[in-house]
């Protein structure tokens, strides 16, 4: 038995805290590693070891600021992790492994107006497919990341009201596709997801505080502080759609007058152009058509542009994030949205918090999310879980 303190628990401590470094990095050398966990560097090269033995981790060699260094990562035969990411007409799904490497990942249309059921039945074919092709064991997948819009009640997984997938209201995600796969299932909204996904593989590398902007057809934020993600206490923490610009403004979804999401989202604004573009327009159209010079999306979209610009300056003048990263659709417009809203960011943000900022567009596009998924899953899963019971031993 291990008693608290004892060199045994001290030494399991440490494994799992090189194993959990590892995890969060998807590699690392093992000079990083020792400055991630704080341990000496000898204490590092034996862990490293005797998790090479365990077949826990995978060693290679590489190079560090021009010397040779040894980077570690987690086995490829440890497992893997599945991602599925619901958006108002798509699904997303992506299978990885434990050192970050996507191993199968495809997207197909969904009808908006499905239920949860319908949308659950072609989220399993899809994931079978995908184990299949990646030549994946079933019994191997350690983990899911589900991601679907709108907000999730943090301790029991039920969805909130929703205007968007009307059909799966008052469902409790979690423990539908627990109970389809077996599989220990984690969940959150899309937005947090995304920021999620770009802070581990994309614009938000190396931030330890940032938010990621999602337009779509509604608008919401992933708020990343101290590298983890805040949800708040009801898990609604990011509704930066529904910040008020004008009292007198048009109804929203959530009742009140003027909000954000009323003068950005794409339901909102794809009316403006219908006479002059007809009925089929998406936002993603409206982006392509800005990017070649089209007057009238070319106006929206720097319309869009400042009204966020305004939701962003509350943010930094309450959160002070060092990184605001802009992702759905409307990343797509480069410096055509991302101009306007810096505009607003310094016209309305305390001046300190402007000059500390940094806004880009999101690197992984409409893959965001289901990466996310997949880096949720990875976070969720237990450090002890890759270790075998380990032989007594001295730190």
């Amino acid at each position: 038995m291990q008693t608290p303190g004892s060199q045994s628990s001290l030494h399991r401590a440490n494994l799992e805290r090189v194993v959990r470094a590892v995890r969060a990095a998807g590699s690392l050398t093992q000079a990083d590693i020792a400055r991630t966990t704080g341990l000496s560097a000898a204490t590092v090269s034996n862990i490293v070891r005797e998790l090479k033995d365990l077949g826990t981790v995978e060693v290679r060699p590489t190079s560090a600021g021009g010397r040779r260094a040894r980077s570690v990562s987690l086995s490829s035969d440890a497992g893997v992790v599945v991602g599925v990411d619901f958006g108002h007409s798509h699904l997303r799904v992506a299978v990885g492994n434990l050192a970050h490497e996507v191993l199968a990942e495809e997207a197909e249309p969904i009808d908006v107006d499905a239920s949860a059921g319908q949308g659950f039945d072609r989220a399993e074919k899809l994931v079978a497919r995908l184990l299949a092709t990646a030549g994946v064991d079933r019994g191997k997948v350690v983990g899911i990341g589900l991601g679907v819009p709108g907000p999730i009640d943090v301790e029991t997984g039920v969805r909130g009201p929703p205007a968007i997938l009307p059909g799966w209201r008052g469902t409790n995600p979690r423990e539908e596709l627990t109970a389809r796969t077996g599989i220990r299932v984690h969940v959150d909204n899309d937005a947090n997801l995304g920021a999620l996904g770009e802070l581990v593989w994309g614009s938000g590398r190396g931030a330890t505080d940032l938010a990621y902007i999602k337009v779509a057809s509604g608008v919401g934020a992933g708020l990343v502080i101290n590298g983890q993600i805040y949800r708040g206490p009801g898990g609604t923490a990011g509704e930066i759609g529904h910040i008020t610009l004008d009292e007198s403004g048009p109804v929203c979804r959530c009742g009140n007058r003027g909000c954000l999401e009323t003068f950005t989202a794409a339901r909102h604004v794809l009316p403006l152009l219908l006479a002059s573009h007809g009925p089929d327009l998406t936002m993603q159209r409206v982006v392509q058509l800005a990017r070649e010079g089209d007057p009238g999306c070319r106006r929206v979209v720097v319309d869009i542009g400042r009204h966020i610009g305004t939701g962003v300056a509350q943010l930094c003048n309450l959160l002070n994030p060092s990184r605001i990263i802009l992702g759905g659709d409307l990343a797509e417009a480069g410096e055509i949205a991302l101009a306007p809203i810096r505009d607003s960011v310094g016209r309305y943000a305390i001046p300190s918090a402007a000059r500390q900022l940094s806004l880009v567009s999101g690197a992984l596009g409409g893959r965001a999310e289901v990466l996310g998924a997949l880096a949720l899953a990875l976070r969720e899963m237990g450090d002890g879980m890759l270790l075998t019971p380990l032989p007594a031993a001295t730190v």
